[in-house]
């Protein structure tokens, strides 16, 4: 094979793949972070962000004065703390997301949880397309892999949650996701004619 056009072609397998292997980072409760009382609340801001697998989640809290805990659902639910999953409680705690399904947290703050400081994140399967650009100001790209369960401060723990019952599928791509699957399409096409060209 000539060495312009082998070149081309991977460099075309290459841009196809970092297209389609964003990850994200995402602040819990955007700017204000993990809070008691948020001015957008935990459910609205999860229901309007489109969670998948290998983004991650970030709580932002005062070290000491909160915790973050990874709970089942029905813990959720009755906002039981005493078996947690997994604790989190550095001040900035990250948690990778290895599986699709639901994810459940909870305040680990006296009576916090009860009064609404707790979050529901359903993470989409590898099948669904993420269909709403992360905005710039809440979201960063990632792309580095941690596997450890340890509590550094940069680190962000694999957690393993219960597995998800019944989740109803994510609705439609809305017309500025096109745009965006579009570009993808634009770019490993643009890509495999310049390899055809170059041969």
């Amino acid at each position: 094979m000539d060495s312009p056009s082998f070149v081309s072609f991977f460099f075309a397998i290459f841009l196809s793949v970092i297209w389609t292997s964003q990850a994200y980072t995402f602040y819990a409760g955007g700017k204000q972070g993990w809070i008691l009382k948020p001015s957008e609340s935990y459910s609205h801001w999860a229901e309007r962000n489109r969670f998948q697998v290998n983004d991650t989640i970030v709580f932002k809290y005062k070290k000491g004065s909160d915790s973050v805990l990874v709970v089942h659902k029905d813990d959720y639910f009755k906002c039981k703390k005493d078996k947690p999953i997994h604790k989190l409680n550095n001040g900035k705690s990250k948690l990778k997301f290895t599986r699709s399904g639901a994810f459940y947290f909870i305040s680990g703050k006296d009576d916090n949880c009860e009064k609404g400081q707790k979050l529901l994140v359903v993470v989409l399967s590898p099948n669904h397309k993420r269909h709403k650009s992360p905005s710039p100001a809440t979201q960063t790209p990632s792309s580095s892999p941690v596997t450890t369960p340890t509590q550094p401060p940069e680190d962000i723990p694999s957690v393993v949650a219960p597995s998800p019952q019944s989740i109803s599928p994510a609705p439609a791509p809305t017309k500025s996701a096109a745009v965006v699957v579009g570009s993808s399409g634009f770019v490993w096409v643009f890509s495999l004619i310049m390899a055809i060209v170059v041969l």
